[in-house]
């Protein structure tokens, strides 16, 4: 499935250490271009330091991160100029208006013809008539919402999604899934998407990496995973993993 020349992203080995705990443990995997790829686990079980080590953020104890074909820890800067994140957690200057924050972020990714492209990524997310408001008054899922056009401005080759629909209503969250579905349809973005949301894993990604303190134990398409664990949903294989770390399934496995 992965053609080495259509591989965005090849995590090898990767393995970080907090004070002598294990937060993320020889993980490997990799994601081709136009690929949306689920990371699922319990808090803690390592997403959101997968994500940090990916974006540089935070170094790995051992293990590689190659991004576009080159090493992450020798070639950076270029890297992240050519990706982009959106994160739950990310606090943008509250007393900017959203375009103020959205210019500056423009700014910052050296954003051909960026009043245009604001405007694009604006009418994308449906809030064009927020981009007067104050970025603090914003409601949680209009935050949102501000946050994923941030992510898109620069036209990313490789998108880092923490949350995406994280307190949306059901209905923008249905539109951000087809949103997201589009994006991969018409500009070849690979993806890669922690949610709890297990509507969103089911309706949005390829396919899913299942993180239990650290590890993968299990990966495979949604229909995959619900087949190995015999299950209807993946929220009932998201609990048992939660529950027990239970990889194992009955004997006539495959």
């Amino acid at each position: 499935m992965h053609h080495s020349d259509a591989v965005i992203l090849r995590v090898y080995e990767l393995t970080k250490e907090f004070d002598g705990i294990v937060a993320v443990d020889h993980v490997s995997f990799a994601i081709s271009r136009g690929e949306i790829v689920g990371l699922l686990g319990a808090n803690g079980a390592g997403k959101t330091t997968t994500l940090q080590l990916i974006l540089g953020l935070i170094r790995p104890t051992s293990g590689r991160i190659e991004i576009f074909g080159q090493d992450l820890e020798c070639h950076r800067i270029e890297i992240l100029r050519r990706m982009n994140f959106s994160s739950v957690g990310v606090n943008l200057p509250p007393n900017l208006t959203v375009w103020e924050n959205l210019w500056l972020f423009a700014q910052l990714y050296a954003v051909p013809h960026a009043e245009e492209r604001i405007a694009a990524v604006l009418d994308l997310l449906e809030i064009a008539h927020l981009r007067n408001a104050r970025t603090g008054r914003l409601s949680s899922g209009e935050m949102t919402r501000v946050n994923l056009c941030k992510a898109l401005l620069n036209d990313p080759e490789l998108l880092l999604l923490d949350e995406p629909t994280a307190s949306l209503d059901p209905n923008i969250a249905d539109k951000v899934r087809r949103l997201l579905r589009q994006i991969q349809r018409e500009r070849q973005i690979a993806m890669l998407y922690t949610s709890h949301n297990m509507r969103d894993i089911e309706e949005v990604c390829d396919r899913i990496l299942f993180l239990h303190r650290g590890r993968i134990i299990a990966e495979g398409s949604p229909r995959e995973i619900l087949r190995h664990f015999r299950t209807r949903t993946l929220e009932e294989v998201f609990i048992r993993i939660a529950r027990s770390g239970e990889i194992l399934v009955g004997p006539e496995e495959r």
